[in-house]
């Protein structure tokens, strides 16, 4: 693949993640109003939130088994466009069991994309060149809850939930065609015939008993508490307890999340420039390190009670938390050998996905009919502390003692 196109790709590939992230991102801006018209509570709202994660965590492992077998270009093509389907149609919902039927359904399709992207990155980017690819990557994921907070919300604000959900769905399919005619045919998967001896010979006892294992699991299942009760929870947060209007909550959370877009492209092209002149795993450890430590300051909103500083203490959270995670996943994208990569990924991003799953539950479960949100916000706030430890712990020679081990039994 020359340069250009390359680049050309990766640049769909930001575009596909955004837009998954506006259409999993919808709920969450309009459940001040699906609370209302349904008539539930802020424990069975957390239940509706946490729906999409449900199969999104479930695929995750056999999505990167089948894009290591089928390739890139028509699994993400045909997971594209089933979601988008999904998406649009909860404009149709008569309750709140065809909510969670679609956002099942949403969280099965979009398996595909974060695999894709990252393996994408993985096997067309050296590993010190992965900094800037993989920031843009994550710039994705908050350009999308961005674009989807400030466009959502005025046509929330003037259409109704509905028709957010309709517009917003069915208007991506305009990427569809763009990605099948870019991206390059993918090459015939390789037939291995002594695939069961490389089952055989994969180090499982060496790998699990480590700790750097154990550590990069609690890890990215922790940070991802934290991100998805943003995702999930803050808009609700601005509005009821904060008294925000909608389109107020729309600008404070898209104004965050573009800036955490910013930061993340900054940050991955100083990664990237350090990592070429130092150990490239210590250079993204301490990046994602100082990110997660810093999001924590999101607990500052539990005494500054002024309205006016929570655009600048999110801004400050979100920014820090879109560091640590782009610098995780640049790790991750390390560690995993490229015939590896859909595997490796799938596994953590299955336990990202997990932090979904339980963060709106708790979250509403911790609200209660009182929506009371000092306790939701001490939970989430604590959550990247402790996955910034689980990173110290690992430490860059346990990362590399673990790249080398997958590396070993890639070339069985």
């Amino acid at each position: 693949m020359t340069p250009a196109r390359r680049w050309l790709v990766l640049a769909l590939v930001c575009l596909g993640i955004v837009i998954a992230y506006v259409d999993r991102g919808n709920l969450s801006i309009a459940a001040p109003s699906i609370m209302r018209d349904f008539a539930i509570e802020p424990p069975a709202m957390g239940v509706l939130l946490s729906a999409f994660f449900w199969t999104y965590a479930l695929f995750q492992i056999p999505a990167g088994a089948i894009i290591d077998r089928f390739g890139i270009r028509r699994a993400y093509a045909g997971g594209f466009l089933l979601w988008s389907l999904a998406s649009a149609s909860i404009a149709l919902s008569r309750g709140p069991g065809h909510v969670i039927g679609m956002r099942m359904l949403l969280g099965v399709a979009e398996s595909i994309a974060p695999l894709a992207s990252l393996a994408f990155i993985r096997n067309n980017f050296a590993g010190k060149d992965r900094g800037l690819p993989t920031s843009l990557y994550i710039g994705g994921q908050s350009l999308g809850p961005a674009f989807g907070a400030l466009v959502g919300a005025m046509l929330l604000d003037r259409f109704g939930w509905r028709m957010m959900f309709a517009l917003t769905g069915l208007g991506a399919l305009a990427w569809l065609p763009c990605w099948w005619f870019a991206v390059p045919r993918d090459a015939a998967p390789a037939r291995h015939a002594p695939e069961k001896q490389r089952v055989a010979t994969f180090p499982w006892r060496e790998i699990v008993n480590g700790k750097t294992f154990w550590m990069l699991s609690l890890g990215i299942l922790l940070s991802s508490y934290y991100w998805y009760f943003v995702l999930t929870w803050v808009p609700s947060y601005l509005i009821l307890a904060r008294g925000f209007t909608t389109l107020g909550m729309g600008h404070v959370v898209s104004t965050g999340l573009f800036a955490m877009a910013a930061a993340n492209l900054a940050s991955g092209f100083v990664a990237d420039r350090l990592a070429a002149r130092a150990e490239v795993f210590r250079v993204r450890l301490w990046f994602a390190v100082a990110g997660y430590v810093a999001s924590a300051l999101v607990l500052l909103l539990l005494v500054l009670t002024e309205r006016a500083w929570v655009l600048p203490v999110l801004m400050f959270s979100m920014c820090a938390t879109g560091t640590g995670n782009y610098s995780f996943w640049a790790i991750a994208g390390h560690v995993a050998p490229s015939k590896m990569a859909g595997r490796v990924i799938g596994y953590l991003n299955t336990l990202g996905a997990t932090g979904g799953i339980v963060a709106p539950v708790v979250t509403g479960w911790i609200l209660g009919p009182q929506k009371h949100f000092g306790p939701a916000i001490l939970v989430a706030g604590v959550c990247p502390i402790l996955a910034a430890l689980c990173l110290v712990v690992c430490g860059s020679k346990g990362l590399e003692r673990t790249r080398a081990l997958l590396a070993g039994s890639a070339t069985d």
